[in-house]
């Protein structure tokens, strides 16, 4: 038993360092790539292409451009939309969170819009601001935009009251409180919010590519249907994983380094 224990602890401490953790990572991602190749053997390459045939698929779609070209519209679309909807996102829900009135007022559009998916507006953003990167951007700021939002006025609302009447006890202004106690309080939601939201502008480029675009990974995989191409489909899909993973590390890497005192937990 008393040996048992011993393993079982040893095994936390390693699999808890740097080294372990990768390794850990590494071992689940084989795992996963091990089950799907046994998988593959049961089904046809339209149904369901092995690991192999996707990575030489994947090989080929670089090799002639088609690829890279994919991922850097894509990535420039998300990028675009995602940080205009976090600038936007981020000073309106402190403006909502800190002034009941502003949050009144503007309470029943963000309840009504919130609720209604990128998707259903494609059409009208392809009539309204064309085909061309506009559309794409302003879906994905929209999808952006409440998700900050909400996170952030949740931010704001959560801040301790005990500091709030500890700094007006000190003289601060609402502006100081604003400032100097709120907003510190307030940046951990609003980077879980960023997030999430950066997830959503991943569902959201997809959809929109795949109605009113030439070029992007959601493209691709709407083509690929075309010549009966699943292994580019599986391309498509897990380029999108893999950037939305980096994307998110990038994200996390910059919080720790930039707003340490802000104990953010990323």
């Amino acid at each position: 038993m008393r040996t048992a224990s011993s393993l079982i602890e040893f095994a936390k401490r390693v699999s808890g360092a740097a080294p372990g953790r990768f390794f850990t990572g590494l071992l689940s991602v084989m795992l996963g790539v091990f089950l799907w190749e046994v998988l593959s053997w049961r089904f046809t390459p339209l149904f369901l292409p092995s690991p192999g045939l996707t990575l030489q698929s994947a090989v080929e779609l670089w090799d002639d451009g088609t690829l890279i070209q994919s991922i850097g519209a894509s990535l420039a679309r998300i990028m675009a939309g995602w940080s205009l909807g976090v600038l936007i996102g981020f000073p309106l829900g402190m403006l909502m969170g800190y002034f009941p009135f502003v949050r009144r007022l503007l309470d029943p559009y963000v309840e009504f819009f919130r609720f209604i998916p990128p998707i259903s507006f494609i059409t009208l953003a392809v009539i309204w601001l064309g085909p061309g990167e506009l559309s794409k951007v302003i879906l994905i700021t929209y999808t952006t935009v409440f998700i900050v939002m909400i996170n952030t006025i949740a931010g704001v609302v959560a801040t301790s009251e005990l500091r709030l009447r500890a700094a007006a006890a000190l003289g601060a202004s609402r502006f100081k409180i604003l400032t100097t106690v709120i907003f510190p309080s307030t940046i951990p939601s609003m980077v879980t919010g960023a997030r999430v939201a950066m997830g959503n502008s991943f569902l959201t480029i997809v959809s929109a590519e795949i109605v009113a675009a030439q070029t992007g990974l959601g493209s691709l995989i709407w083509t690929s249907r075309n010549y009966g191409k699943t292994e580019w489909v599986f391309v498509g899909i897990i380029t999108l994983g893999v950037l939305g993973y980096l994307c998110d590390r990038i994200v996390r890497l910059f919080v720790k380094r930039t707003l340490k005192r802000y104990a953010v937990a990323v």
